[in-house]
């Protein structure tokens, strides 16, 4: 007993020591956590109340040297081919840097928007169901602001005829109230940021469009600048982009798409060649052969730019060219079927087997003429069949009252008379031993019950055959004498 207590007090210490992490184990989570209580602190300070709070984006250092940039490459205009190569531009870095900014734009125009739309649902709660563009939306609510009586307010420019006119319906029975001047002024606030944000975007797509056509002439041609930049921005480079494979290129600005559970397996996977020229104008059938080419193609035009093959961009002219014609090809309806001719008739004699053994055996496995009657089906009758109600054999015109005959007549076949003779020449007497089994009587085809000597016949059989030729009951062996 002394031995498992001492054993069971030893587990406890290793326990004991294991539990006891070390100094710098102390030190990382102490810091963990004090990292983790300044994130919630963060969280609780964030203030939703405050667009500034939000929105940060036009704040950052990276956002207005960029811009800064951008007006000045916009305000010295097309520039000149240069001796340097395409990495060593300083004008590259920049669009790869106004790349990865027009998507932070977008991201942050869509949080603006949604602060919008929750000031504003107080006043007009059906419009965002109504208007789903962002910059729409902070349009239409900049120019309504307080106002309840849309007919005084002009969405002229704004929206299309047909949903102004629902918007002003939707508006006279809406159940919102006035905001606040305070909450009216932090939305109509919200609102000129988006659009500056918006305004800020086209200039910097403006830009990276006006110096793709330098950057990458080839492969502006296929898909077009702005699709292009977009390419090889997510690319990291026009370098980078060249050594990329064709179906990673068509991955290229993929979006996650939530189908609600259905299957993926025939979503099409497209990035942003989805945005192309090519693939727009091309029917839904043939989308996702033209994504491929557009792919394939791209990464040839990527690659001739990125050595600067070709700065005239005829090349890439050239691919998309052949892709329209491949697209035509491809929409062109299937040639029609000729009718095949008939083969020409061979007039030569052919080797067939004929003589006595081939008719007889025609003859013998020739259909009948109650086989015909079977196999006939008479109109707007009901067949006959073996097991009633359509089920089991049919029986054709087989007892048919309309057939026109009276019976059916049988042919009559050469090879009856032969069998009727060996027929006849068969015995149907008793055997010819006598016993008290033997009877007199025969049944014949010809007479039915004939009367006949059984004894006088089995002496008939002795009297031929082998009997009467080898083995004589009157003849006897001769007996030759030698010399």
């Amino acid at each position: 007993m002394a031995s498992l207590a001492d054993s069971f007090l030893a587990d406890l210490e290793e326990l004991s020591d294991e539990e006891n992490y070390p100094e710098e184990e102390t030190a990382e989570l102490a810091d963990a956590e004090h990292d983790g209580d300044m994130d919630m602190q963060d969280l609780e300070s964030l203030n939703y109340d405050d667009l500034d709070s939000v929105s940060k984006l036009q704040r950052t250092q990276r956002y207005k040297d960029i811009m800064q940039k951008v007006e000045e490459a916009l305000q010295k205009g097309e520039r000149d081919e240069s001796t340097f190569l395409v990495e060593e531009d300083p004008e590259y870095q920049l669009i790869v840097n106004c790349n990865s900014l027009s998507v932070d734009i977008e991201n942050e125009i869509v949080i603006i928007h949604n602060f919008i739309r929750d000031k504003y649902r107080l006043k007009f709660p059906e419009l965002e169901s109504l208007v789903h563009h962002p910059i729409d939306y902070a349009r239409v609510v900049k120019k309504i602001g307080n106002e309840t009586d849309l007919t005084l307010v002009d969405l002229e420019g704004l929206l299309p005829s047909a949903i102004i006119m629902v918007v002003s319906v939707t508006a006279s029975t809406t159940t919102g109230k006035p905001l606040p001047e305070e909450t009216l002024a932090k939305t109509i606030e919200a609102c000129d940021r988006a659009l500056v944000l918006d305004s800020a975007k086209k200039k910097v797509l403006e830009f990276v469009e006006s110096r793709m056509g330098y950057i990458a002439p080839n492969l502006s041609a296929i898909v077009g600048s702005a699709v292009a930049s977009r390419l090889v921005g997510s690319a990291g480079g026009l370098s980078a982009l060249a050594k990329m494979p064709a179906c990673n290129v068509q991955l290229l600005g993929t979006k996650k798409k939530n189908l609600a559970g259905m299957s993926r397996a025939s979503a099409l996977h497209v990035g942003f060649l989805e945005q192309t020229e090519v693939f727009q104008s091309t029917p839904e059938p043939l989308r996702a052969r033209v994504v491929r080419v557009l792919a394939a193609k791209s990464t040839l035009a990527a690659r001739i730019d990125s050595i600067r093959g070709d700065p005239t961009g005829k090349a890439g002219r050239d691919f998309r060219e052949g892709i329209m014609k491949k697209v035509e090809k491809w929409q062109e309806p299937p040639p029609a079927k000729l009718p095949k001719p008939l083969p020409v008739p061979d007039s030569e004699p052919k080797k067939k087997r004929g003589g006595r053994r081939l008719r007889k055996m025609k003859e013998r496995y020739a259909i009948t003429e109650l086989m015909k009657q079977k196999n006939r089906m008479p109109f707007g009758k009901q067949e006959e069949t073996s097991l009633g109600d359509g089920l089991g054999e049919g029986f054709g015109m087989l007892g048919q009252a309309g057939s026109g005959k009276l019976r059916i007549s049988v042919a009559q076949s050469k090879l009856k008379p032969k069998a009727t003779k060996k027929f006849k020449e068969k015995s149907y007497g008793s055997s010819g031993a006598t016993s008290g089994l033997t009877s007199s009587l025969a049944f014949t085809p010809v007479q039915g019950i004939e009367l006949t000597n059984p004894q006088a016949l089995g002496s008939s059989l002795l009297g031929s055959g082998t009997q009467s030729t080898y083995f004589s009951e009157t003849g006897t062996f001769s007996k030759i004498k030698r010399t």
